[in-house]
């Protein structure tokens, strides 16, 4: 059987930092390389709700505070749809910005606080230009059982985000600092959408996971068990070692 998939790239124009267009590069190889058609639709400001829904895997980067202003007003106008596809359990991967704005709010270092869609039981505070950003290489345990390596990935944000009582975390830091360099939580888990401070971008150094992705995806949309083909992963086990190394750990 020919499978497809189709990727929804949400706001790529202005969400695009730290290398995260790496997530979607990788997405579309991985596919590739497994005889599986991908089409990547690129979801920008005043996107039609319909080219969201018959989306199969969602993917959202983060940006600077400007360019967030921006989505955070375009997302309400489509947060009905985005919220129904999360509860029904359609894959997604949101960095830092996109992370932030599935909670309930975002507090800026002035006090403002910046509704978010609530979909997530999670807040984000900046303190202010007092505190130090959360800045360097991270590695973290993953929370999944189908995920049994580290992770590594770079972070760099000034929020803290804190977790509520109906989610859990994405994994446990290992290296680095995590939501909030306080609690050893990174990121947050819920169903399949995942909210992650990790750069970098996260996929190409953790294949593990940019196939977890694709696999929910496909079953999620054929309503069947998928099994993908094995992919030589020694270069991206490679570079995970280089970086843990580099940081005086073993993976």
């Amino acid at each position: 059987m020919k499978y497809s998939l189709t990727i929804g790239w949400l706001y790529p124009e202005l969400m695009n930092i730290y290398g995260d267009i790496g997530n979607i590069t990788t997405l579309i190889k991985r596919c590739e390389w497994r005889n599986i058609n991908s089409e990547v639709k690129m979801l920008n400001p005043g996107f039609k709700s319909e080219e969201l829904v018959n989306c199969n895997l969602l993917i959202m980067g983060g940006a600077q505070d400007k360019q967030q202003t921006v989505v955070n007003k375009d997302l309400k106008r489509v947060k009905k749809e985005l919220c129904q596809m999360i509860e029904k359990g359609i894959p997604g991967l949101y960095v830092c910005g996109g992370f932030q704005f599935l909670g309930k709010y975002y507090k800026e270092a002035d006090g403002t606080i910046i509704d978010g869609l609530g979909v997530l039981d999670l807040y984000t505070e900046n303190s202010g230009e007092n505190i130090d950003r959360l800045i360097g290489n991270m590695v973290f345990m993953p929370e999944v059982k189908e995920l049994n390596k580290p992770i590594v990935g770079f972070e760099n944000h000034g929020g803290r985000t804190y977790l509520g009582r109906k989610i859990k975390p994405f994994g446990k830091v290992i290296k680095g600092f995590g939501n909030n360099g306080k609690d050893l939580t990174e990121g947050a888990i819920y169903k399949e959408t995942f909210g992650t401070y990790s750069h970098g971008p996260i996929l190409p150094k953790n294949p593990e996971f940019a196939d977890y992705l694709i696999t929910k995806a496909l079953e999620k949309k054929y309503n069947s068990r998928i099994t993908l083909k094995s992919l030589d992963g020694s270069l991206e086990d490679n570079a995970r070692l280089v970086i843990a190394k580099s940081l005086d750990i073993e993976i």
